[in-house]
């Protein structure tokens, strides 16, 4: 084993990681589950030590210590007092000092090993005599090794021959082992449930599935034409980036996280929901996350060396995958499952996405003169495009907003005032009343000016921030018009902006 290996624990995570790159699963396998995560790594971990994270995690620094003598680093710097904490059927308590004769019968089988006794043969009395183990009884017995003289380099080369020993015996190890068991009796049962749903939906004929799926997307305009055009444009890019490994294409091809967040807004969910198909939303979602996830940390490096030009090339490899299996597998089911109903709503809502790969979405004809319909409203319901809603949670909603509200339609009427404690105060009887008479002299021709302005669309915003009763405010004033672009009156809203103070400045502090 390399003793070289010094590991300094008052280095950050980030750093201990750059120079052992295989502290990374060590970590993980000890609980530090970020540490695996690049963004947490480069984040948080330049800032993290491991015994500050150990601390905040709730991680024994015994079981940390032990596993990083065993795996043959040599621990320097502060190493802080160890206080082992077992977790004992969910509940944490102080492990005791093992018995002198448990003690004993470890440093025999210890020395045992240093003496060169095969493995095998110490394994056999071990599992004879000890049910288990705690991974603190091991700790201990090593210290009492080296009290007893025994030379540091010697106990941290028997270290992995300890681990060896006594693999799976630890109450740790047989604690992770139990939970493993549970996670993956959840994902049976989930894969179970699963399978119950497909049994409440239709079986689809999904034979000519790939004709259905080119036939869509030769319709201007549909949300498959958008989103294949896409797929070429990433193609090309790729191609271009893998010919020439121009780096300055790499945000061009980051533009992909748009093009994502469309399938998994719009494609996955309503597979999954209304149609019983979870496969998209359970696999492609998830590679869609890290394919972005790792594009941006890549990019955000200043290092390109060998190994960050090996990782580009890995995902987009991916991203190159991620477009044959849109073409031929996502988009053909979709093409058998979604209504023209359920066509014509992604198209709508793409229109709230940015452009990306420069393909701008073409007007679909049959989209845009086809209303969609909402099933009929129950009585004391609001229907409105973007729901629907009872009075009694539409009013509750409005209260939960954290500014006061008033509304003031196009005939400079009154129309609405949030109800609740307010700084600008708004008595009911205000209500119905011309806006103007609310407002004191000096003040209404400004009023009378912004409004005008609203009215003749010379402006929509107005923001005016003040001091009231010792707190900073924001007063915004927008025109409120309908998708034509006629007034319909103008809007209030009056925010407490203490908060920001609070946040920003306390940090400072």
């Amino acid at each position: 084993m390399d003793m070289a290996k010094k590991l300094d624990l008052n280095k950050t995570v980030f750093e201990l990681t750059q120079e052992y790159p295989e502290l990374v699963e060590m970590m993980a396998g000890l609980g530090f589950t970020e540490v695996a995560k690049k963004p947490m790594l480069h984040s948080v971990g330049k800032m993290m030590t491991i015994p500050k994270g150990a601390k905040l995690k709730k991680i024994s620094m015994m079981d940390v210590v032990t596993t990083l003598m065993s795996n043959g680093f040599e621990l320097i710097g502060d190493i802080p007092d160890i206080e082992t904490v077992s977790r004992v059927e969910g509940k944490e308590e102080k492990t005791k000092n093992p018995s002198t004769g448990r003690k004993e019968q470890i440093k025999a089988y210890l020395r045992r090993l240093g003496d060169g006794e095969e493995l095998e043969e110490v394994r056999k009395d071990f599992v004879r005599d000890f049910g288990e183990v705690e991974a603190s009884e091991i700790m201990e017995a090593e210290q009492e090794l080296l009290k007893e003289g025994t030379p540091l380099n010697e106990v941290q080369r028997l270290c992995d021959i300890h681990s060896a020993l006594f693999h799976g015996s630890t109450t740790e190890e047989k604690i992770a082992n139990a939970e493993k068991e549970v996670e993956a009796s959840i994902l049976r049962k989930n894969a179970q449930e699963e399978l119950k749903k497909k049994d409440q939906f239709p079986e689809k004929d999904y034979t000519d599935k790939n004709v259905k799926a080119s036939e869509l997307a030769a319709i201007p305009g549909h949300p498959l034409d958008t989103l294949k055009k896409e797929n070429e444009a990433l193609s090309t890019l790729l191609a271009k980036f893998k010919e020439s490994k121009d780096e300055s294409l790499l945000s061009e091809i980051r533009q992909l996280s748009i093009h994502y967040a469309k399938k998994g807004d719009l494609l996955y969910p309503l597979l999954k929901v209304n149609y019983g198909i979870s496969g998209p939303s359970d696999v492609m979602w998830t590679v869609d996350d890290e394919i972005r996830d790792e594009l941006r940390t890549l990019a955000s490096e200043r290092e390109h060396g060998k190994e960050w030009s090996a990782e580009l090339e890995a995902v987009l490899t991916r991203a190159e995958e991620m477009i044959y299996k849109e073409q031929n597998i996502l988009f053909p089911i979709c093409a058998v499952n979604f209504t023209e109903q359920d066509w014509y709503g992604i198209y709508r809502d793409s229109k709230d996405y940015s452009v990306c790969f420069g393909i701008e979405q073409e007007i679909w004809e049959e989209a845009e003169n086809t209303v969609t319909t909402m099933a009929a409203a129950s009585e004391g319901e609001i229907v409105m495009p973007g729901g629907r809603l009872t009075i009694e949670q539409l009013t509750a909603l409005l209260n939960a907003i954290p500014m006061e509200i008033t509304f003031v339609d196009a005939d400079n009427i009154n129309r609405f005032f949030g109800e609740g404690t307010k700084v600008f105060k708004r008595p009911l009887a205000a209500l119905n009343r011309e806006v103007f008479s609310c407002h004191p002299p000096k003040i209404e021709p400004m009023v009378r000016q912004i409004i005008g302005d609203f009215r003749d669309g010379n402006r929509d915003l107005v923001e005016v921030w003040m001091e009231k009763e010792g707190r900073t405010m924001l007063v915004k004033y927008m025109a409120v018009r309908d998708g034509a672009g006629k007034y319909l009156g103008t809007l209030e809203l009056v925010q407490d902006m203490e908060f920001t103070k609070e946040h920003f400045l306390g940090k400072e502090a």
